[in-house]
């Protein structure tokens, strides 16, 4: 993949950089928190990025199932190309599969050479839908987000981002990196602005915009993984189902598969953090053993005043 170093014009100074997580260093951008080592990669991406109305486009925050997904969109588009038997997934980590906008291709605000790539591209991102490029919104590709329950996703954050730390070196308490995250610093945060974008634009256009919820797609991913290849323009033929394809493609990208697959036990990503990392429970419920009573009732308050009145409502997991 044919690259250059050309950084783009910054769009506009960098404003002042507020107290954050160790691990994430976050700066403030149109209203949305930036970690400064993704900024060089967003601008790039914003200026450069040429969308294709056949282009995929996986979106999430972070901590949200993205190595899930990953895997499930694969595996679901590709399934006529590889067998399980034969399969990236067993080899390779979800994520270098899919690469994302942010972390890959545009990292370092370098501008990659993606006219080559196979029809439909597949790629991934946390950016919020209004920092999305402007050729991804018109060339009408398709987009498919996956959020989380902010608990969940609060506590799977605080777990990988100390996963970063050097051994000796303490994590941020609990108590203020909730204080930071309700506060929304938080990777591309605040949250319910980043849910809120594609919520929005999966109402307004349900066609090209797909919006999941974590928790729904653990409880029935029967139902779910369905409605993902219909979105994709590939949904199971009846031969598929009654061969079980559905349930094969579920067990197969399922936690408890990819976590017993040796590249996830002891591979490395490209920028040398462990794959191990990307995997920690991968249950629903979670933050019921870290966070406290208060805590939980100021992020029920915090989403039903921001989500709630635009009809984006979270199944009550601690009641």
């Amino acid at each position: 993949m044919a690259t250059s170093n050309v950084v783009p014009a910054q769009e506009e100074p960098l404003p002042i950089i507020e107290k954050g997580w160790k691990t994430f260093h976050p700066t403030q951008y149109q209203g949305f928190w930036i970690h400064l080592e993704f900024f060089p990669g967003l601008l790039a991406c914003r200026e450069h990025f040429e969308g294709c109305k056949d282009d995929i486009i996986l979106n999430t925050t972070p901590k949200s199932g993205t190595t899930w997904l990953k895997a499930l969109t694969f595996t679901i588009l590709n399934r006529a190309r590889h067998d399980f038997y034969n399969h990236p997934l067993l080899t390779t980590n979800p994520h270098a599969l899919v690469p994302s906008f942010d972390l890959d291709l545009y990292a370092d605000g370098k501008i990659p050479d993606l006219t080559n790539l196979p029809s439909p591209r597949l790629f991934s991102s946390h950016f919020p839908y209004e920092l999305l490029p402007t050729s991804i919104i018109e060339s009408n590709c398709r987009i498919i987000y996956l959020c989380r329950n902010p608990k969940d996703t609060f506590v799977s954050m605080w777990y990988f981002l100390n996963s970063f730390l050097l051994e000796d070196e303490p994590p941020v308490p609990m108590e203020e990196a909730f204080e930071l995250f309700h506060g929304g610093i938080s990777i591309f945060g605040p949250f319910w602005e980043h849910f809120l974008g594609y919520w929005k634009a999966s109402l307004e256009r349900p066609e090209r915009v797909l919006f999941m919820k974590y928790e729904e797609l653990k409880e029935d991913p029967t139902f779910h993984l369905r409605r993902l290849a219909e979105f994709l323009g590939c949904p199971f033929s009846i031969e598929e189902e009654s061969e079980g394809l559905v349930g094969k493609i579920e067990r197969f990208c399922s936690f408890e598969s990819l976590t017993s697959l040796e590249v996830n036990k002891s591979g490395k990503t490209n920028h040398g953090h462990p794959n191990k990392n990307f995997f920690r429970r991968g249950i629903v419920g979670d933050w019921k053993n870290h966070l406290t009573a208060e805590m939980s009732e100021k992020l029920d308050q915090l989403s039903q005043q921001k989500l709630e009145a635009f009809g984006l409502t979270f199944k009550d997991l601690g009641k």
